[in-house]
This record gives C-alpha cells, sequence and structure tokens, in this order.
C-alpha cells in the first residue's frame, strides 16, 4: 500500500489518500460466438478474435475452383487483433484536472471528518477554485473537472441519512461553478469503497444506504447532461469483486431511476483503481455485469487510474514510465475487444520533473492514439493544495494572471503552445 497525503493551503497533513498498482500479466480477452457455424455452399469458421494464434478464413466452394479469402476480424469497436493500428482520432474527448478540498478529512479506509472538508472556493476561506477552473478552460484548453467529495460530508456524519441540505448547498456552489466554465463536473464519491472502515455490501454500509446517496445526488443533476458520476475513488483490497459489482449496480440502479438516463456513470475496480491490474484482479469481468436498468451498457465506462513514479502510488516526484507497456496497451486491448471504454480520472506525476514531462506526454499521446476505447485523463492535482505539493497542479494566480506547473505546462495542457500567464478570468 501507498499513500498520498493531501496537503490544503494552510492546513497541513488533515489526511491520506492513497493510490495503487501492482505488475499485472496481461489476461487474454474472452469474445462470445452463438451463431452458425455453417453456411450454404461454404464452410464459415469464428475465430476469437483476441487469439493470436489463427487467423479467421472463409472457404467458399463453386463448381470449378476453389478460393480461400483471409479477412480481419474485428471486434465491437474496431480491429482487436494484437499490434493492430489504433483506430482513436488522436482526440480525446475528456481533458482536466481534479480539484481537490472537499476530500479532505478522508481517509483510505473510508474514514472521514466532515468538518475537515475545505471547500476550495474563496466565499468558504478556501483556495480560488472558480478561478483556477476558468484559467484552465480559458487559457489551457481543459474542459473537465472531478470534484472530490467525502460521503460523512454528504450526510453530516450520519450513515444513512439524508444528504444533508447545509452541506449540500456548499459542495453544489463547486459543481455550480464548474458548471458555469462550460466544463464537465465528476462527481466523486471519494471514500475507497467504505464507511469508516468497513466495506460497503461486505460487512459496513448496504447497498440500499450507499444507492440512497446517490440517487440523491442523481436527483439534483439529473437535468444536467456535463455532471458526470464517479461512483467511488478507488475501492482497494476488496474482499469479492463480484459483491463488489453488485454495490456498483445498485448506485449505477439509483442513479438511471432517478432520472440522470443520459449521462455518465464512471464504475470503479479493486485494487485502487489500478489501470495495470483491472483485467488480472478480475475487476473488468466482474463490472461488465454492471447495466442499466433497461439491460444496457450506455453510458457505462470503467473508471481507472494510474501514476508514473516507482510504486503507483503518487508520493514521488520522480517519473520512471509512461505506463504504455504494463497498462495501457493490454488495457486497450481489451476494452477493444470487448466494446468498452475506460476513463483515467487521476493521473500526475512531479509538477518539475523533466523526466516527467516526458513519460506524462507519451501516456498523453497513446491515449490520444486509442482514443476509441480512451476517453481521456484528469491529473492530480489542483484545488486547495499548495504550491510545493508533490504533484500540485495548482496555478499561481498574481493579480488575475495566472501561470501553470511546468509539468502542466509542457505536457498536460490540451492547448499546445499556448501562451501561459494570460489572464484567466
Amino acid at each position: 500500500m501507498a499513500h498520498r497525503t493531501l496537503y490544503p493551503l494552510v492546513l497541513l497533513a488533515l489526511s491520506v489518500v492513497s493510490v495503487h498498482g501492482q505488475g499485472a500479466v496481461f489476461s487474454q480477452c474472452k469474445f462470445g460466438w452463438t451463431g452458425a457455424t455453417t453456411c450454404t455452399d461454404s464452410v464459415c469458421t469464428f475465430v476469437n478474435p483476441c487469439d493470436t494464434t489463427t487467423t479467421p478464413t472463409t472457404t467458399t466452394s463453386s463448381p470449378t475452383k476453389t478460393a480461400t479469402t483471409t479477412t480481419t476480424a474485428v471486434g465491437p469497436s474496431g480491429s482487436c487483433a494484437p499490434n493492430s493500428p489504433a483506430p482513436g482520432s488522436g482526440t480525446l474527448k475528456f481533458t482536466g484536472v481534479n480539484i481537490a478540498g472537499f476530500d479532505f478529512g478522508c481517509n483510505s479506509d473510508g474514514s472521514c471528518t466532515a468538518s475537515a472538508a475545505y471547500p476550495p472556493l474563496t466565499q468558504y476561506f478556501g483556495a480560488d477554485g472558480l478561478g483556477q477552473m476558468t484559467h484552465f478552460v480559458n487559457d489551457d484548453g481543459f474542459n473537465t473537472f472531478r470534484l472530490p467529495v467525502g460521503w460523512q460530508f454528504l450526510t453530516n456524519n450520519v450513515l444513512g441519512a439524508p444528504i444533508d441540505p447545509d452541506n449540500m448547498v456548499v459542495y453544489d456552489a463547486l459543481v455550480q461553478a464548474c458548471l458555469g466554465t462550460g466544463a464537465y463536473c465528476i462527481a466523486d464519491i471519494h471514500n475507497y469503497a467504505r464507511w469508516n472502515g468497513s466495506i460497503i455490501g461486505q460487512g459496513g454500509p448496504t447497498n440500499e444506504q450507499f444507492a440512497a446517496t446517490w440517487g440523491a445526488i442523481a436527483t439534483m443533476y439529473k437535468d444536467e447532461p456535463r455532471v458526470i458520476f464517479g461512483v467511488m475513488n478507488e475501492p482497494h483490497d476488496i474482499p469479492d469483486i463480484n459483491l463488489w459489482a453488485g454495490s456498483v449496480q445498485a448506485a449505477v440502479t439509483a442513479i438511471r431511476n432517478a432520472g440522470a438516463t443520459s449521462q455518465i456513470i464512471l464504475l470503479p475496480g479493486n485494487d485502487w483503481t489500478s489501470a495495470e491490474t483491472f483485467i488480472s484482479n478480475g475487476s473488468a469481468d466482474a463490472l461488465s455485469k454492471v447495466v442499466n436498468p433497461d439491460g444496457s451498457i450506455t453510458g457505462l465506462v470503467f473508471d481507472v487510474h494510474k501514476y508514473l513514479d516507482e510504486d503507483n502510488s503518487g508520493t514521488h516526484s520522480e517519473c520512471v514510465t509512461n505506463n504504455i507497456d504494463n497498462a495501457w496497451a493490454p488495457l486497450a486491448q481489451w476494452l477493444r475487444c470487448h466494446g468498452r471504454q475506460a476513463f483515467n480520472t487521476e493521473t500526475g506525476g512531479g509538477y518539475n520533473d523533466p523526466t516527467c514531462y516526458t513519460y506524462m506526454c507519451q501516456q498523453i499521446a497513446y491515449q490520444a492514439q486509442n482514443s476509441d476505447v480512451f476517453l481521456g485523463y484528469v491529473g492530480w492535482a489542483a484545488g486547495n493544495f499548495y504550491t510545493g505539493y508533490v504533484l500540485s497542479e495548482l496555478p499561481v494566480d498574481n493579480s488575475g494572471v495566472w501561470t501553470d506547473t511546468p509539468l502542466v505546462e509542457n505536457c498536460m495542457a490540451p492547448v499546445a503552445g499556448a501562451q501561459k500567464g494570460s489572464t484567466g478570468q
């Protein structure tokens, strides 16, 4: 286990946030076939499009000759043969930054203290989150912000209670500030699949309690197409991944039944939502069974994280990998074979390390090349962090003139060669 500590502007060490990733071996994806295997005047052989050992063929007979034609097997969203050219557009749909603060006071065991939340808004004596987001949109070309919040803050420390209206007014102020920039806004419950140490649906909060909170959130934002629902930040050490998929299903059903029928819902797996182990730890298979009330999978996107430091903890300034061979390439293969998509909602590196510029740019470029299966990335983090935080993406405001960190300026900002230091208001 590795830990990333959240530091607000003036209150140090309020909480600990964790990310974790271990080495994974690519698991062969499966692709079912139930159709006929014989055809008139020919023999049709189905070949698993993920199988590297055979080539699909169709043999056609005629009175005078026999012709064998080799065809390319394709999955639901294009070719999924290994090493096939990526059909991505080269442009990611979502690019953004986490705006931290409402998650302060939350630890990786799911214990949170509502009073420790630190709204990143000047009207609540926090950082100028609105100014940051406005700058990120206008000057850098970002279009997405993830807004993490502790479950305990939402219900004022009472498990099973309705959402506290006073606390929700404060959190909604950040959501509305985000929406006011024209960006997409990810509402993310930041509790690691737990409440005060106990796992949702596995000895801790019931699925019904979890679903009730999500149903109430969805009711508020059901008519806002730019709100994305992040079911849970970084589940980890989950004993039964299939039971966890049932908890995720309860949240999805509640969100859709509340009337939020078209928005994206992010489905998080085990192992700190590691992109590297998403297949091998069983999350991919288990979460693939989560569906909308109508049985479809429309808008259901896998939520994954990946950092670039030595242990994928997001606690070191040095970057050592672009994650392509060990995580993104095998995951892209699996997603393409299964007709699914993923969203990298947390990634980051040392804000002033040139090695991180190289590796981060390579990771982003790879995801853009595979944008048919990867929707985008959201960097960690700005908001109420201080400028010396190891993964800071906090822009410095000098009388309304904003200056980005070198990592954002050199790599993560979507606007290539943007003139930094311009006015974001």
